[in-house]
C-alpha cells in the first residue's frame, strides 16, 4: 500500500501576482476550499495517510490549514457554519501533515529530493502538484487509478495527457510502447521541448508515483534547463534501468497555475458541483 504523499509547494505563484504575494498559491480556492485540500482529498481517497509538505517562505497559511482554529471552532460552534468544516476535520483527524521547507528553487526534482526526509527512502510514494486540479466524477480518482496501476506494474508512474503539439513546450513530454490501452512502457522523456523535437504530445501532468530508489536517481542528476534538477531527467535514467510507465488517466485535468485554466475549474466546479448539492 501506499500510506505516503508529497505535495511540493514551495513556489512563488508569480502568475498570480499580486495575489500571491501574501498568500500560497496552493492556498488560492476554488469555490470554497483551496487548492491543496483537493489534492489531499484526492491523495486521503487513494489510501495515503501521511500528507508531507515541501513549503518555503510565506507559506505558514497551509500549516495552518490543516490544523485546527480554536477560536473559529467555538464561533462557530452550534451554528449552521459548523457543518462547513466538516471534510476539512475529517482530513485533520485521519491524516498526518508533517512539512520542511526547500530554501532554494532549484527545480521539482530538487524539491522531491528535499521530501527524503518525510516519506522516507524504503517504500514507494505519491506525488502531487496542487495547481493540477484534477477530478473524475465518474469513477475513482487519478492517484487511486495509478495506485491500483501500481499494485499490478510494482514502478513508477506518470500520469499523462494528450496537448496540443503547439501546447509542449510547457511540459515534460514521453513517449513509448502502448503496453495496455493507455498504459505506456516509456523509453523517451524530454522536459519543454521545443514542438517540432518533442518525441509526442503525450504530456506529464502533476501526478506521479515514485519508488525509493528515485533519490539516489535525483542526487545523481546534474542540473538541466534553467539550471534546475527535472524530475524527468531522473525518471529517464530510472526508465533506461528499469522500467517507467506513463498512464492517460481517465477524468480531466486543470491547469490551476494559469489563469485561463483556474476560471475554467471555477466554472467546472460550480456548474457541475455546487449547483448538485
Amino acid at each position: 500500500m501506499i500510506k505516503r504523499c508529497l505535495f511540493p509547494a514551495a513556489g512563488y505563484g508569480t502568475r498570480f501576482l499580486p495575489a500571491t504575494k501574501a498568500m500560497p498559491k496552493e492556498m488560492l480556492p476554488i469555490l470554497t476550499k483551496p487548492l491543496i485540500q483537493y489534492g489531499v482529498e484526492e491523495a486521503h481517497e487513494a489510501g495515503c495517510n501521511i500528507m508531507a509538505t515541501i513549503t518555503g517562505r510565506g507559506k505558514r497559511a497551509i500549516t495552518d490549514h490543516f490544523d485546527l482554529s480554536y477560536e473559529l471552532e467555538h464561533q462557530i460552534k452550534g451554528t449552521s457554519k459548523e457543518s462547513l468544516l466538516t471534510e476539512i476535520r475529517a482530513l485533520i483527524n485521519t491524516c498526518t501533515f508533517t512539512y520542511t521547507r526547500q530554501n532554494e528553487m532549484k527545480g521539482l526534482g530538487d524539491a522531491i529530493y528535499k521530501g527524503k526526509v518525510l516519506v522516507g527512502d524504503s517504500a514507494p510514494f505519491a506525488v502531487i502538484l496542487a495547481d493540477d486540479l484534477c477530478v473524475n466524477p465518474d469513477g475513482d480518482g487519478v492517484l487511486k487509478q495509478m495506485v491500483k496501476l501500481y499494485e499490478k506494474y510494482k514502478c513508477s508512474i506518470v500520469a499523462i495527457m494528450e496537448v496540443p503539439k503547439d501546447k509542449v513546450s510547457s511540459y515534460g513530454v514521453i513517449s513509448g510502447k502502448e503496453i495496455e490501452k493507455g498504459i505506456f512502457m516509456i523509453d523517451n522523456m524530454v522536459e519543454k521541448p521545443d514542438a517540432d523535437k518533442a518525441p509526442s504530445n503525450l504530456a506529464i501532468i502533476g501526478r506521479y508515483i515514485l519508488t525509493p530508489d528515485i533519490f539516489e536517481i535525483i542526487k545523481n542528476t546534474k542540473p538541466g534547463k534553467a539550471g534546475e534538477i527535472q524530475i524527468t531527467d531522473a525518471l529517464m535514467t530510472q526508465a533506461k534501468k528499469g522500467m517507467v510507465l506513463g498512464y492517460k488517466f481517465k477524468g480531466k485535468r486543470f491547469d490551476c497555475g494559469s489563469l485561463d485554466g483556474f476560471v475554467e475549474a471555477t466554472n467546472y466546479f460550480y456548474n457541475n458541483m455546487e449547483k448538485k448539492k
